[in-house]
């Protein structure tokens, strides 16, 4: 009994209105069309009439968005800005936990993103005006030492060659010859040659030393001057020999060759460190002349972007706290209505754990579901006229919006979800009430119909009795829809004015 009483209790007062409406429908077919009068034979003359079909549902009003808010971490509270009730727009503040390290974490990537961005300016800009002016100077300082270390070395060339060796050496330069005995003829030869060939080598060297400047090519002469060097440096070495050989005699007593020998070596440490000096400002020249060509050929183009690359390597740092940051706020997603709060500040939350609901404001939509049988009549798009429960026979537009692909099994029966939406946002509507639903599938301005009843069904095909000269002939027809009145739709194999035997099979 309690069972049967809940279920009267389901029936909507559209549903019930609709079931008045065909049952008047059929009581007045029958009277005015199907009813025999003192015997008569009951008709109907077909004729085009208007044809609606209808699929009546039951629903409920539900907000077009609804949701659940909560933090992604855990965090105690600092701010809840929300109460129950209140109306938020789109993007407002309702919640925050404490990010003050996050906070000071963003400080730090902005800051390295800065000065990444900087170094990339730089580089893009290239080397300053100023920076190249130091790098000639560089190289103009360096051309001027190594002149110097040049011409320094000719003098000690020459002072070696010309004062050292041609003291214990005879016409030195026209016919060289050692003024002692040496017990090693060919060491005497190479010593006495070798002072000829130095004459020569110093007189060329000389002019060359003369016209030597900071605009000359002056790799060809620092290898010139070490060429020189070499040949006077291994000079020296044969005469330190020679006069290791020397043979005493009253005129060149043992103290005379040890004097001879610590010239020559005297000479040749001078002739070794013009050798060290010429090297050295060789290499600080072409260090200077590189590091100028450096400078003024620019930033090269894959240093740039290897930079580039560190630019947005710090900007994704800077973005990813700032995703960190927003994790600590809960915003509003759209304008709504507050429906729950759940939150106090100094409050521990914990992560995916809502504590504030939020509904749209003003929004409604219906959701019913579909019985299967009816689900293939139905089509987004569709109008359909809303009766809430609350407000009697009012009805309030709407159409379907959404159907789900998916059944939803309701009491075990396979039913499907859809979605109208409210033509007009009416104050009237809120969320939960009861709703009847008549959704109209399908509409013709002129269709031939007849009452279902009327219908004969036989080994798989359909036929209606047609009054033809007086007789009654079963006529095979092809149906269309049902309409909201009980109607069959009538596609083929009758025509309007034909009349049709209206007494019930």
């Amino acid at each position: 009994m309690k069972s049967l009483w809940s279920r009267i209790r389901r029936i909507s007062r559209t549903q019930v209105i609709w079931a008045g409406i065909i049952i008047l429908a059929a009581v007045g077919v029958w009277f005015f069309f199907l009813r025999s009068d003192g015997g008569q034979q009951a008709v109907i003359v077909l004729e085009a009439k208007p044809f609606i079909q209808q699929v009546s549902v039951s629903g409920k009003v539900i907000p077009a968005k609804e949701v659940d808010l909560g933090f992604s971490q855990s965090g105690r509270l600092t701010g809840v800005y929300a109460s129950v009730g209140q109306r938020v727009a789109a993007g407002a503040t309702l919640a925050v936990i404490d990010s003050s390290e996050l906070r000071a974490a963003l400080l730090q990537r902005e800051a390295a993103l800065e000065n990444q961005q900087a170094r990339l300016a730089a580089l893009k800009v290239g080397t300053r005006p100023e920076e190249i002016a130091v790098a000639q100077s560089a190289v103009a300082r360096d051309s001027q030492a190594l002149v110097d270390a040049i011409k320094d070395a000719y003098r000690s060339a020459d002072a070696a060659v010309r004062n050292t060796l041609d003291q214990f050496i005879n016409n030195p330069r026209t016919n060289p010859a050692l003024s002692f005995s040496v017990s090693d003829s060919n060491v005497k030869t190479s010593v006495e040659s070798g002072r000829l060939s130095a004459e020569a080598m110093l007189s060329a060297w000389a002019g060359e030393v003369a016209v030597l400047s900071a605009s000359s090519d002056l790799s060809q002469a620092a290898a010139r001057a070490q060429s020189n060097l070499a040949s006077v440096a291994s000079l020296l070495s044969e005469a330190g020999a020679a006069i290791s050989r020397g043979i005493l005699t009253t005129q060149t007593p043992q103290a005379t060759l040890d004097a001879y020998s610590a010239a020559v070596a005297t000479a040749r440490t001078s002739v070794n460190g013009s050798i060290s000096s010429v090297t050295s400002a060789k290499s600080s020249l072409d260090s200077s002349n590189k590091n100028l060509v450096l400078k003024q050929a620019g930033t090269p183009a894959q240093d740039i972007l290897a930079q580039e690359a560190q630019v947005k390597a710090a900007a994704a740092d800077v973005a990813a706290v700032q995703a960190q940051i927003g994790k600590t706020i809960i915003s509003a997603p759209f304008s709504g209505t507050i429906t729950t709060v759940d939150a106090k500040v100094g409050q521990i939350v914990s992560p995916n754990t809502s504590v504030i609901s939020l509904i749209s404001t003003g929004a409604f939509q219906v959701e019913s579901y579909v019985p299967e049988i009816n689900i293939a009549l139905i089509t987004v798009g569709d109008k359909a006229s809303v009766a809430l429960d609350a407000y009697g026979d009012k009805l309030f537009p709407a159409s379907v919006v959404s159907i789900d692909p998916a059944e939803t099994v309701r009491d075990g029966v396979s039913t499907y979800r859809a979605l109208l939406q409210f033509n007009v946002q009416d104050p009237l509507i809120k969320s939960g009430m009861t709703a009847s639903v008549a959704i109209t599938t399908d509409t013709k301005p002129s269709a031939l119909a007849l009452p279902q009843g009327l219908i004969v069904h036989r080994d798989g095909k359909t036929f209606v009795r047609v009054l033809v000269d007086g007789g009654v002939v079963e006529r095979e027809v092809t149906l269309g829809g049902v309409s909201s009145l009980g109607e069959v739709e009538i596609l083929s194999g009758l025509s309007a004015g034909e009349t049709v035997d209206a007494t019930l099979p």
